[in-house]
């Protein structure tokens, strides 16, 4: 059969830091098992964190021994991966028979990175994609993926691939994963403005893909007893929107708000064929004797030892 039922999980990282939200995560177990989905999509940056409104103590030129310290801390609530976090994602993903996509802050030597990581029920961790692309201050915090990590799985749904939040808005990266034979777009993000409902839609449209997006719920300022300068003590840091869209664009679920939840919907791959009747952005409807593109997937560490 090729109907599926998808989810995304709205959930926001607890300020109790990475074990508590792990926790949370796995709370979801029951409720993911009874919706029979078979693949959840997961925020980004879940486990680790995105400290909306953090500086870091950076300033243009200089930088300050307080933000040292916020980083340090930012760095120590991290994780590893593979290590005990992925071994539990893992478990869950098994137990549970779903696909997992999560987002999480990854520690690659001393540097983070934004990723995306993604589980089978059969094999556990079966792959990972690094933010290619942080966006505006999170460059502070997050380096660059590079081409090596754009992976798409062969899973349960269906073949899943996607972007992290504001990437999905690189025409090229898009363009190389339509290449991949994206199935079920996964995407993700913090972003919780409406614009984001548009772009959602545009990629399902565009890729004649089914998208399920997961963004993270965080409560206001007010309610964290922190303070956030020039944002709304009142207004949730994160306000949800997780969605689900068809091949056309059409809303399938969601989007939710305010809230945490699962977020289903159930999805049939053998639709995209009629879907790609008539657009196929990398097929019949592309140019190639116009336009290509080169995509370079070679590992680009900073020191390569050759003996």
């Amino acid at each position: 059969m090729t109907t599926k039922t998808v989810a995304a999980l709205q959930i926001g990282s607890s300020p109790e830091g990475r074990a508590r939200t792990l926790e949370e995560i796995l709370a979801y177990e029951s409720e993911i098992a009874a919706s029979g989905a078979s693949l959840v999509v997961m925020p980004e940056a879940l486990l680790g964190g995105y400290p909306k409104g953090e500086i870091f103590g950076t300033r243009l030129g200089y930088r300050l021994p307080e933000g040292r310290e916020a980083y340090a801390r930012y760095y120590e609530n991290a994780i590893d991966v593979p290590g005990p976090e992925t071994e539990a994602l893992a478990a869950l993903s098994q137990r549970t028979g779903a696909s997992l996509v999560v987002g999480v802050i990854e520690r690659g030597g001393n540097t983070l990175y934004c990723t995306a990581l993604f589980f089978e029920p059969a094999t556990g961790l079966a792959a990972k994609h690094r933010k290619l692309m942080p966006t505006g201050t999170e460059r502070l915090i997050w380096g660059q993926g590079d081409g090596s990590t754009l992976p798409v799985v062969d899973s349960e749904a269906g073949r899943i691939g996607g972007a992290i939040c504001w990437e999905n808005h690189m025409p090229l990266l898009r363009t190389a994963m339509y290449a991949k034979g994206v199935e079920i777009w996964c995407a993700p993000t913090v972003d919780e403005r409406d614009i984001w409902q548009c772009s959602m839609r545009h990629i399902a449209h565009e890729g004649r893909c089914f998208v399920v997006s997961a963004c993270q719920v965080q409560p206001s300022p007010a309610e964290l007893g922190q303070d956030v300068p020039g944002w709304d003590a009142n207004r949730p840091l994160i306000n949800g929107g997780s969605v689900i869209v068809g091949p056309l664009g059409d809303v399938l679920a969601g989007p939710l708000r305010g809230k945490a939840g699962l977020l289903t919907a159930q999805v049939d791959t053998a639709e995209l064929v009629r879907a790609r009747y008539d657009f196929d952005v990398v097929g019949h409807y592309s140019r190639p004797d116009v336009f290509s593109l080169t995509v370079d997937e070679r590992p680009r560490p900073a020191v390569r030892f050759v003996s």
